[in-house]
């Protein structure tokens, strides 16, 4: 594969990117209760809903239970509000209620039950831009996600959601190449990366039409709430784990 062709790993190793995405939210709720879009309530940065927080504590314990929550080195994940939330719920210290996200304590003592990966927003993985969808100020994601570091983005304020038109399909896939890339030029090993439906799917029909045409596609379906799925990535291979997608 190219994007590991040059990446700067020797032949025996590899990275594996867990690609998760963020747990049900409120705007899932309101396209569920109604189908006519427009009586559909307008989130600008929906949070998580009663039952997205049941996920994350469910997948939190499962990924424990796993061994996979310790091996992470390293959590990417976008910078809206449903993304921080599923990330720092699953891979961030214990928290003392879901109002509380963020803030890394329980009962009024900072307690991790394990050395929890850095977490890190990125613009890269973001959802797809559209008018009307937008993030909070990065002073205001600070302050209520202190675990997260947001060194990577650059602008105080959203202005990426301006766009009088809706992102297409290749301009997120294009995004989603640009950090398979970047995670690969990385030293870590094994990276989890936080995201959204549109951006998840469209990455990996990406990486099949451009790199590796055998990737089945059963892989390509769009992703539940909170579903991970997980890519291994070889100096000259790509592959999902428990099967080897060898380069063309």
């Amino acid at each position: 594969m190219e994007t590991t062709a040059t990446a700067p790993y020797h032949s025996n190793q590899k990275l594996v990117i867990h690609l998760i995405r963020h747990a049900h939210g409120l705007h899932n709720l309101e396209s569920e209760r109604h189908r006519d879009p427009l009586k559909r309530i307008q989130y600008a940065d929906p949070e998580l809903s009663p039952l997205g927080w049941q996920q994350v504590r469910e997948q939190r314990k499962d990924l424990s239970a796993s061994g996979l929550l310790e091996r992470i080195e390293l959590v990417v994940t976008s910078p809206l509000t449903r993304t921080l939330q599923t990330s720092v719920g699953i891979f961030g210290s214990p928290l003392k209620d879901e109002k509380t996200v963020g803030n890394g304590y329980q009962n009024g003592i900072k307690t991790p039950i394990f050395n929890h990966p850095p977490i890190i927003a990125s613009e890269l993985c973001r959802e797809r831009l559209s008018k009307g969808r937008s993030r909070g100020t990065i002073s205001q994601c600070r302050s209520r996600f202190p675990q997260v570091d947001f060194s990577l983005i650059e602008r105080e304020d959203d202005i990426l959601w301006e766009a009088d038109e809706r992102e297409s399909n290749e301009s997120v896939a294009a995004k989603g190449i640009k950090f398979i890339k970047w995670s690969l030029a990385r030293k870590e090993k094994e990276i989890a990366v936080v995201s959204h439906g549109v951006f998840l799917q469209q990455t990996l029909i990406a990486l099949k039409n451009e790199f590796d045409s055998s990737i089945e596609k059963e892989f390509l379906t769009p992703f539940g709430n909170c579903e991970i799925r997980s890519l291994k990535f070889f100096r000259e291979s790509v592959v999902r784990l428990g099967q080897d997608y060898k380069k063309n």
